[in-house]
């Protein structure tokens, strides 16, 4: 069975101090319990999202949807979904403009969490 990393608010809470600039303020803490949650789904004992790119779409499309921050939540997102890879052992190399054409996408509603998903896939190796 391959390596599957579950995170939890207290992963996302170092991640935004430690890569969002300007040490926002956390405004919804139901918003990182609730990306978390999702990214560890279950239905009859088997992960919704059953790989790393899945598992960090549904991180980025939470954390966007339903923001956690004072500020910088888009990039926030961007940014937990390339720790996400990172940390389930993948190597990631995605550009400034990769990240905002992905955020885009989500906040105009052009892309689910497979779409997400996908795009991600062509970010790691």
């Amino acid at each position: 069975m391959p390596f599957v990393l579950l995170i939890d608010k207290r992963w996302l809470l170092e991640v935004a101090q430690n890569l969002v600039p300007g040490d926002p303020d956390i405004t919804d803490y139901g918003a990182l319990a609730a990306a978390a949650a999702r990214h560890r789904d279950t239905v009859m004992d088997r992960l919704v999202y059953d790989s790393a790119h899945h598992r960090a779409a549904a991180l980025l499309h939470s954390l966007i949807r339903v923001p956690a921050l004072e500020h910088s939540n888009e990039l926030f997102a961007a940014q937990v979904a390339h720790a996400y890879l990172t940390a389930s052992g993948l190597t990631v190399k995605a550009t400034f403009q990769d990240a905002a054409a992905l955020v885009t996408a989500v906040t105009t509603g052009q892309a689910d969490v497979r779409q997400v998903a996908t795009a991600l896939k062509t970010w790691s190796s």
